[in-house]
């Protein structure tokens, strides 16, 4: 590696004799490869047409025979070859070395580099069309070469670690992220065609909350506060709705100090959606209604493939309870056990679940139960509805089920994918729930927070019954580009650093 990266820094330092680069300030594109390759198809073998073009882009390929060479030129859209031509090249004057401009490009420029060309349009005996160069410049000297591998790094590790080298090399990781992208506009303007309004919350919070989960920490100097990164928007967006605002949202990064998965990054993307005047059920007709639309824009169906598993994103979506599940599954009814644990855990070691000693009341054995034996299972688009009141501290109470709350989670593939609620907007039961979940924090569990007083002061000044959701931007996507990592759609996902470097 160091030989050739000491022969590539000599033909830097040719080029710059050469007043040729290496490193240019700007260049006048017009073309683009895709568009060259569609506005003439039409363009017979063996002609050329008159036509000047100019674009840039990366040397990927190169061969040179003779008194021809062939370079692949890569742009943002697609490749087009280079058809160089010794005859054509060389009819400028010679450098003070004798070279002309053939010799100069065949021997100063790698596989690599960034260039820029000028010429007109050719297609080849053998049906390529090419650009005829006529003129060239040096953009940017690439010092290291391309992987050997043009069709991708096979160290997968490599992949997320080095993204640029896999973004040169992978026209599908390209695409994958290409996708994202448009999956969050589609996103955004399918919410704001709909009069909600993104309103931006806090990153750093004196308080975490609006989820179970550990936050990272960290310290303001200047006021010697200690601080979270935030966990969830939640809290922030409903004070929004106690303010006036009927229909917001925001779409952003949070931050959980968790594991690291294949569905799981310590930092990831959500859209949280709260709408005033609407329960759980609206959100569930939300939910169902905009992520069916963004599949058809993006991938031109709602019937699409993942991992080999046919998905139909197709509304209207299945709708169970989470009792229910659990009992098509395992063939346990949770509601016969009231509040009687044992009973609860008796019937999940017959069946072969395991028992936590967490799980210290009978909602939270369903939840495991749920977890254990039904959650993978759901492969199509399917809304559990009803969970338990222990897990669910920010959620109302079921207008008549009792021990549970108004709140579903989506899955599909196996995978939560969005949460919402019936909005718990009763302060004293916020309180309530709230203080519950600080004793929790207290006994040592590092996923549940403390009270947040000004959220409860906002609730007593007065919420509108309101349904919220959010959305797993990451897990959508990877539905969405048949990803089967979180990491292959996070651009630049956590990693260990490399201890090679």
């Amino acid at each position: 590696m160091s030989d050739l990266r000491e022969t590539r820094l000599e033909k830097a330092n040719a080029l710059k004799e050469l007043g040729k680069g290496p490193y240019a300030l700007t260049f006048k594109v017009t073309n683009r490869a895709i568009d060259l390759q569609n506005q003439h198809s039409d363009l017979p073998c063996g002609e050329e047409r008159n036509v000047k073009v100019s674009l840039a882009g990366r040397v990927v390929t190169r061969r040179v025979l003779g008194k021809l060479a062939f370079f692949t030129l890569s742009d943002e859209t697609g490749t087009i070859q280079l058809f160089l031509e010794k005859v054509s090249l060389d009819k400028g004057p010679l450098d003070h070395h004798g070279k002309g401009g053939f010799t100069q490009i065949t021997t100063l420029v790698d596989s690599g580099d960034w260039i820029g060309v000028v010429g007109i349009l050719r297609r080849t005996d053998r049906g390529e069309l090419s650009v005829k160069v006529q003129d060239w410049q040096m953009l940017s000297k690439a010092l290291q070469p391309l992987p050997d591998k043009w069709h991708g790094l096979a160290d997968v590790e490599k992949r997320y670690r080095q993204r640029y080298l896999d973004l040169i090399v992978s026209p599908q990781s390209r695409e994958t992220f290409r996708k994202r992208a448009l999956t969050v506009s589609a996103i955004r303007r399918w919410l704001d065609d709909r009069s909600f309004l993104e309103i931006e919350t806090p990153v750093l919070q004196a308080e975490a909350g609006g989820a179970e989960a550990r936050p990272f920490v960290t310290h303001h100097n200047t006021l010697d506060l200690p601080l979270y990164l935030r966990i969830a928007t939640e809290l922030h967006l409903k004070r929004l709705v106690v303010g006036g605002f009927e229909r917001v949202y925001e779409l952003g990064r949070i931050f959980r100090n968790e594991g690291v998965s294949t569905r799981h990054n310590p930092e990831f993307t959500s859209v949280e959606v709260y709408q005033a005047f609407s329960d759980y059920i609206d959100m569930m007709n939300l939910t169902e209604a905009m992520i069916s639309s963004v599949c058809q824009e993006i991938c031109g169906s709602t019937k699409i493939s993942y991992q080999g598993e046919q998905i139909d994103l197709s509304p209207p979506w299945r709708r169970e309870t989470m009792h229910d599940l659990v009992k098509e599954f395992t063939g346990i009814d949770f509601s016969l056990f009231a509040d009687n644990r044992s009973k609860a855990a008796s019937a999940m070691e017959q069946v072969g679940l395991q028992v936590s000693e967490k799980a210290d009341t009978v909602g939270r054995l369903l939840n495991e139960a749920f977890e254990q034996a039904v959650e993978q299972k759901l492969v199509q688009p399917t809304f559990v509805l009803d969970y338990p009141i222990e897990i669910s501290p920010l959620a109302r109470k079921h207008r008549s089920r009792e021990g549970l709350v108004e709140r579903f989670e989506l899955f599909i593939v196996g995978r939560e994918t969005a949460n919402a609620f019936s909005e718990l907007i009763d302060p004293l039961d916020q309180r309530q729930r709230l203080e519950a979940q600080q004793d929790r924090k207290k006994a040592g569990d590092l996923e549940a927070h403390g009270v947040d007083e000004d959220f409860i002061n906002a609730l007593e000044v007065g919420m509108p019954p309101t349904g919220g959701l959010g959305i797993g931007i990451d897990r959508l996507v990877m539905l969405l580009t048949d990803s089967p990592s979180i990491r292959d759609v996070i651009a630049f996902p956590l990693l260990r650093p490399d201890s090679t470097n």
